[in-house]
């Protein structure tokens, strides 16, 4: 938690190119992201690290919200239920793999999850039982690049494709099918036929 804390402390939110993060894209998102902080704490979970309260750089106007960081997260707790798709971090803790593993699995969520170890049999043990549609070893964020699907499962999908990768370009490709055969011509004619293989 402290290592989480301090490298939030440094990170640089405003516009421009030295920015790590920029704003939320309105107002409405806003003020719908900060009521989760307020339920959080009404919850229980400790509010760490309040993104209300970090500095802005530069003059930028915007919806602005800084790096926020719970933890000692429950499970019934809407910061965690709830896809917030804001900056915070909800640290949830459980005492053995097993636990982590099936907390993440009856999740209605799957969008991602990452698992950080130096143990290889542990992590092929975790992207083979994880129920998640992206799945990260020892990276934060496992988003791929843009060729392979990005999206989840469950209740994190929407429709039935994913919107980048190969899903994304069959969704805008309207494909067709030819079917033909060559015959010899010395064969006198067309064959109806369905072809065979003798």
């Amino acid at each position: 938690m402290e290592k989480i804390q301090s490298r939030i402390a440094d990170v640089k939110v405003g516009s421009g190119p030295s920015s790590e993060m920029g704003p939320l894209v309105t107002g409405v998102h806003l003020d719908k992201v900060t009521s989760y902080l307020d339920a959080g704490v009404q919850a229980g979970a400790s509010l760490v690290v309040d993104g209300r309260d970090h500095l802005i750089d530069g003059e930028a106007s915007g919806f602005w919200l800084g790096p926020t960081l719970f933890d000692h997260v429950g499970t019934d707790m809407t910061i965690y239920t709830d896809e917030i798709f804001g900056p915070v971090l909800s640290v949830v803790r459980c005492d053995t793999y097993e636990e982590a593993v099936e907390m993440v699995n009856v999740n209605r969520y799957g969008n991602g999850t990452a698992i950080f170890t130096n143990d290889g049999g542990a992590a092929r043990r975790f992207q083979n039982e994880i129920e998640v549609g992206m799945v990260g070893v020892n990276v934060p964020i496992p988003v791929p690049v843009a060729y392979y699907s990005f999206g989840g499962w469950k209740e994190s999908l929407f429709g039935d494709a994913h919107a980048y990768g190969p899903h994304g370009v069959h969704f805008f490709t309207r494909s067709k099918v030819i079917t033909s055969r060559w015959l010899d011509p010395s064969h006198g004619g067309v064959n109806l036929g369905f072809p065979q293989n003798t």
